[in-house]
C-alpha cells in the first residue's frame, strides 16, 4: 500500500464525522476507528478546558430512542422470512437518485439481488445500496434526506 495514498485517506478520516474506516488493499487490511469522546475530553489540549460532568440530556434522548425502536419494532411484520437491509456507513440516505425523481423502491416493490434500493452520500462520495435478496419491500424504515448511522436498518424486504 502506498503511504501517501493512507496518508491521505487517514486526513479525509480525520476531518470527517465518520467513527471508523476500514482500508483493503491486496493482502493488507487496516481499520481505524475513534477514540470515544470521553477518553478525548479527558485529553488537556491548549486554551481549551474541558470538564466531566453528567449529561442528563443524553440519558432522556436515550429513553426516547428506547421508547421509539420499541414502538416501531411493534409496528413491523412478524414473520422468520423477513430480511432487515442495514446501513453499511454512516451518512445521508436518499431514496432517489435526484431530488426530483422517484425513489428508487416503495413498499411493494420487488426486487432482485443487485437492485439498487437507495444511496448513501458520506464524505461526498454517493454509494449505491443494493438488495442482497429477492423479494418484496414490507416497510421502509428511513425518510429522504435522514442521517443514518451504521449497521441502522433501513428496508424491511420480505424474502421470495
Amino acid at each position: 500500500m502506498d503511504l501517501n495514498y493512507l496518508k491521505k485517506l487517514l486526513k479525509i478520516f480525520d476531518s470527517s464525522s465518520a467513527e471508523e474506516i476500514e482500508i483493503e488493499d491486496g493482502g493488507l487490511r487496516i481499520k481505524v476507528t475513534r477514540a470515544s469522546l470521553r477518553s478525548v475530553a479527558s485529553v488537556p489540549r491548549p486554551g481549551v478546558i474541558y470538564t466531566e460532568s453528567p449529561l442528563p440530556e443524553a440519558k432522556t434522548v436515550e429513553k426516547q430512542t428506547t421508547s421509539e425502536s420499541q414502538s416501531k419494532e411493534a409496528d413491523l411484520p412478524k414473520s422468520d422470512n423477513l430480511y432487515e437491509v442495514k446501513s453499511p456507513m454512516v451518512g445521508t440516505l436518499y431514496r432517489a437518485p435526484s431530488p426530483d425523481a422517484d425513489p428508487y423502491v416503495n413498499v411493494g416493490s420487488s426486487v432482485t439481488s443487485g437492485t439498487v434500493l437507495c444511496i448513501i452520500e458520506a464524505m461526498k462520495l454517493m454509494n449505491e445500496i443494493e438488495s442482497e435478496v429477492s423479494g418484496k419491500i414490507v416497510k421502509v424504515l428511513v425518510e429522504n434526506g435522514q442521517p443514518v448511522e451504521y449497521n441502522q436498518p433501513l428496508f424491511l424486504i420480505e424474502k421470495s
